[in-house]
């Protein structure tokens, strides 16, 4: 059951589920001091989160804590709930979905229990997911859940649960994928946009970096901007989208209809097309590019598609004014020379390298803990008033129709 309080509790509530994010672990005394929280309303917010399972209390440490003085007992400590799944997580790929049951207090690598594969010609590409989707939950179950989160491609209205477009895998755009969902495990289903899901987890994990443009490589290319610690929201639902800029002399059609989109040469395909046509049409696979990088240096075309990819993240560093950029997916597995050329043409093309340095790092995918960051504050203590979710209004709504 989705939990809803007062206005004035939300705010505490979701102030409390933040910064014990943040800590990990504390007690009920840590956390009304580190908030200017008094200790009543500190420990009232958190009986009621204990008794939704929200929240577990673990032994407290041999030394007792402050709230042991406080009290004059040993202190509870307190975590986000780690004994049971709490929230289910779909991840729809071009052609592979994964399941995983999460946990409140997800772990800080992806595990994926479950998974499936969509054949490319299926007739009725809806219909076989749902199929997929209801063996997938007789193997994972999913009892006392407070709820799903898709992590999806595309242009995504989030408020509305709709994929307005998805030039990757344009059947979702017809399909309602959160009424399929809702069918199998009758709980409610969230939409994410999964650039914003992984902006979101980098963040969990690293809640000192408050401001930072994340760029993801695989099937697609696409971004998401974290300012002060949340995601950029705009009126429309139409960010990130950075794999979608146009590269001078780019011959290639991209499955959102247009030639010569950056992703066409960076994706995981238009890598392995380049590599093909550079090895002379012979077969080529993902590891044979690797050990090819090892063994021989970084390669011409590879180097040019680095540096339009860089163009495009250096121009939206200096229109953001950020100077700060997280690299995940395919690029971070191949031989560390890809990502020092990638970073050295981004400072190249970036404002803030006449002034400082531009930082430009690697990191792992973490879908699950964004996953689970954007279920705490749209499920656990959702906010109807001031939700993360994108709007758009209904002038929008018809334009986009």
């Amino acid at each position: 059951m989705i939990y809803v309080p007062s206005r004035m509790g939300q705010f505490n509530r979701r102030a409390l589920l933040r910064q014990l994010q943040r800590f990990g672990v504390a007690t009920r005394a840590e956390l009304a001091k580190s908030l200017g929280m008094s200790q009543p309303t500190a420990g009232k917010i958190v009986d009621e989160l204990l008794a939704i399972r929200v929240l577990e209390e673990i032994e407290p440490p041999e030394d007792g804590g402050e709230e042991s003085v406080v009290r004059g007992r040993p202190g509870r400590q307190l975590r986000l709930n780690q004994s049971q799944s709490r929230l289910l997580a779909l991840q729809l790929g071009l052609q592979e979905t994964a399941v995983a049951g999460l946990s409140l207090g997800a772990a800080d690598v992806d595990v994926w229990q479950v998974s499936f594969l969509l054949g490319r010609n299926e007739p009725n590409p809806a219909e076989a997911w749902e199929k997929q989707l209801r063996l997938a939950a007789a193997k994972i179950g999913g009892s006392d859940l407070l709820g799903v989160l898709l992590s999806v491609p595309g242009l995504v209205d989030e408020g509305q649960n709709r994929i307005l477009f998805s030039p990757n895998i344009h059947w979702t755009e017809k399909a309602d994928l959160a009424a399929i969902v809702r069918s199998v495990w009758k709980v409610p289903v969230l939409l994410v946009q999964e650039e914003r899901a992984l902006a979101l987890g980098h963040h969990a994990a690293n809640p000192d970096c408050d401001d930072f443009l994340l760029v993801d490589f695989g099937e697609g290319v696409g971004g998401a901007v974290i300012l002060e610690g949340k995601p950029l929201v705009n009126s429309l639902p139409i960010s990130g989208e950075i794999g979608h800029t146009p590269v001078l002399g780019n011959q290639r059609r991209c499955g959102c209809g247009a030639i010569g989109c950056m992703e066409t040469l960076v994706s995981l395909r238009g890598l392995l097309e380049s590599f093909t046509r550079d090895q002379h049409g012979k077969k080529t696979s993902w590891t044979g590019l690797q050990e090819h990088i090892f063994k021989h240096g970084l390669p011409v075309w590879l180097a040019e598609s680095l540096e339009a990819a860089a163009v495009a993240i250096a121009g939206a560093l200096n229109v953001i004014g950020l100077r700060r950029v997280v690299i995940t997916g395919s690029l971070t597995e191949l031989p560390p020379v890809v990502m020092a050329h990638l970073a050295q043409a981004v400072q190249n093309g970036s404002m803030w390298a006449k002034f400082g340095s531009v930082e430009c790092v690697a990191a792992p995918r973490r879908r699950t803990a964004g996953l689970v960051a954007i279920g705490i504050d749209r499920m656990v203590v959702p906010d109807a008033k001031n939700d993360s979710a994108p709007q758009i209004s209904r002038r929008q709504k018809v334009a986009l129709t």
